[in-house]
């Protein structure tokens, strides 16, 4: 039977219709043995009396002797898998996996070719380390306390009773994450109101001026806090820590904050998340995102990053999709004597 490279090329195998869109860098199709069984494969040709073909599975140039191929049932499954991807069924399924696709992106949009944010959100800084870029899982730092709270948010406003001043401090002279970049990028997506922190706010113990403790009276409705209250903060490194800011009330109650702020620009990008990027290049130094929280002050929780270009790698880390190896050309095969 004569073989057609050219045309045996355009073999679609059904299988294509139930992969992500993700996966389907190339079309695969099926090429059939006589004994039932089948190699999924993105191209092959006729060299001699052996067909060389590129393993979809394996990702590997391999060869099979050319009078094993069934190449009725493999012209036919052709033929089948072409009329199947015009049929109302497939072109159905095709949009539906689209909208998914598109539902994907939204919730975990792409910021650099093959780095996804998480669907689970929370913080990170786009970095770039040897040259690939990847993301730094943020978490929430005050003084001691560490918890990994993914999208939810830890808080504790900084509101000091009228003519005081209260100053929020990290722990040790250096951040856990260090970035490497200089204009690194900040993604944040956290739940728009944290019900229990909110409650525990509502409750919040406040100072009288006896010194005297007492609780709030009054319990107010948790409200949904603007998307654009993040602010990246320049720290000043104070011997084994690290001063975010200082919080001061004068003796009218008017409350004043002082940090180093960082001029950046903020947009909402992909679905919850809001991206924040510095307008110029940071200087090598110690940083933070701070959350602020309007009347009731500073989030003394922050997210604490340093940005030092000869930093070690950091370990957690999320790093780009390793994307399958192209087929290389293929290779001319001796004849064998």
């Amino acid at each position: 039977m004569s073989f057609r490279p050219s045309i045996l090329l355009l073999l679609v195998s059904g299988l294509l219709l139930l992969l992500p869109s993700g996966m389907r860098a190339e079309e695969t199709q099926r090429l059939i043995l006589k004994d039932g069984s089948y190699q999924i494969v993105t191209k092959f040709e006729l060299q001699g009396d052996r067909v060389h073909y590129f393993s979809a599975e394996r990702a590997e140039w391999e060869d099979v002797p050319s009078s094993l191929v069934d190449w009725d049932a493999t012209h036919q499954y052709a033929k089948d898998s072409a009329a199947n991807k015009n049929s109302p069924a497939s072109r159905a399924l095709a949009k539906e996996m689209e909208a998914e696709r598109q539902e994907e992106e939204a919730q975990s949009p792409h910021v650099a070719p093959g780095l996804r944010l998480p669907p689970e959100g929370g913080v990170y800084a786009l970095d770039v380390y040897l040259s690939e870029p990847e993301l730094l899982p943020l978490d929430q730092d005050s003084g001691d306390i560490n918890r990994h709270v993914g999208r939810n948010v830890l808080r504790s406003a900084i509101n000091p009773i009228s003519g005081s001043k209260r100053t929020v401090e990290l722990a040790g002279p250096r951040a856990k994450v260090q970035v490497h970049a200089s204009l690194p990028t900040i993604y944040i997506d956290l739940e728009p109101v944290d019900e229990e922190a909110e409650s525990s706010a509502a409750q919040a113990v406040s100072q009288k001026p006896d010194g005297k403790a007492k609780k709030s009276d009054t319990k107010k409705s948790p409200t949904e806090l603007p998307w654009d209250r993040f602010r990246i903060v320049r720290l000043q490194v104070k011997g084994d820590k690290r001063i975010v800011g200082a919080i001061k009330t004068n003796i009218a109650g008017k409350v004043s904050q002082e940090q180093d702020l960082i001029p950046a620009t903020a947009e909402q990008f992909g679905e919850g998340w809001v991206k924040l990027t510095p307008k110029e290049p940071l200087q090598p130094g110690e940083y933070a995102l701070a959350e602020m929280l309007g009347k009731q002050g500073m989030n003394s929780y922050v997210w604490d990053f340093g940005v030092h270009p000869d930093a070690p790698a950091n370990l957690a880390v999320i790093k780009t999709e390793k994307s399958k190896p192209e087929a290389p050309a293929p290779d001319t095969l001796q004849q064998r004597k």
